[in-house]
């Protein structure tokens, strides 16, 4: 089961294959996907592997239910009540009005351009949002107590570079205590500030390939840190960044034109307030 969730996780919902099926109903991955997205307001992605397989599991047995439910209510005949049938009428006006206002601001969205040339001028005049910052990456040996870490420090302090990298791996799957853990301790790419004060300082601190030589003490326990990579702040180039830019542009030409039309469409409408 973990497997096929983080399956789900990793699909492009290019093709809908069947996760479960309830009853004859095919419960497809690009369904769960599409309720994973809205539920973490387009997220999910960003989430640490085992946030994405609680979360995934949640849902897979949250469509299950849904889909139970739903069959018990048509052989009590929900479906044929009057309840249902006015509910759904009410329902169906309001996705009726949704819709339609939904592909009409697509439209209105579409038909925004944004010139090349405001393009760079923007990119010239805000140097500073394109600046990107330095970053680490390292690995960590979480343990509970500072004589724990400072035995593995010791055990591994004279390696160095690949006999350092596979050992310190080997030890981290053993014996740390954190989630990196069964990934060899690698915590991937980080910037100033992603991690807690102590862990930040030490890390920021050290040469690429260095390893802590005292245990660093934060509230989740002892560290040892291990860097294996930097890099360095840089300006992003312009090709880099043209189409975040042409989209910020065109979002906000996209606001104020629809501020002025929402103003025109009042002005010709007649809306009255009760009393």
């Amino acid at each position: 089961m973990k497997k096929i969730i983080l399956a789900i996780a990793a699909a492009s919902a290019v093709y809908a294959a069947t996760v479960v099926t309830v009853n004859g109903k095919n419960i497809t991955d690009k369904e769960i996907q599409e309720v994973l997205m809205q539920g973490t307001q387009g997220r999910f992605d960003q989430l640490p592997d085992e946030k994405k397989a609680e979360i995934s599991q949640r849902v897979i047995d949250g469509l299950i239910s849904q889909e139970l439910i739903y069959a018990d209510a048509k052989k009590e005949g929900v479906l044929e009540s009057t309840e249902y049938k006015n509910e759904l009428a009410n329902v169906m006006e309001r996705v009726k009005v949704q819709l339609a206002s939904k592909v009409w601001e697509k439209r209105q969205f579409d038909k925004v351009k944004v010139a090349s040339k405001d393009i760079k001028a923007y990119y010239k005049a805000n140097p500073e949002e394109f600046m990107e910052k330095e970053k680490v990456r390292a690995s960590h040996i979480l343990v509970k107590t500072e004589d724990e870490a400072k035995a593995i420090i010791k055990e591994i302090g004279s390696l160095k570079d690949g006999a350092l990298n596979a050992k310190f791996a080997e030890l981290a799957k053993a014996k740390s205590t954190g989630p990196s853990g069964p990934k060899g301790g690698d915590l991937g790419f980080f910037g100033q500030g992603q991690m807690v004060p102590a862990f930040n300082d030490a890390a920021f601190a050290m040469k690429k390939g260095e390893m802590t030589k005292t245990p660093v003490k934060s509230q989740f326990g002892y560290h040892v840190i291990l860097v294996t990579d930097k890099q360095e702040a840089k300006n992003l180039s312009f090709d880099e960044v043209k189409g975040f830019i042409e989209q910020k542009l065109k979002v906000e030409a996209f606001k104020e034109q629809m501020q002025n039309k929402m103003e025109d469409l009042k002005k010709k409408a007649t809306i009255t307030f009760a009393k």
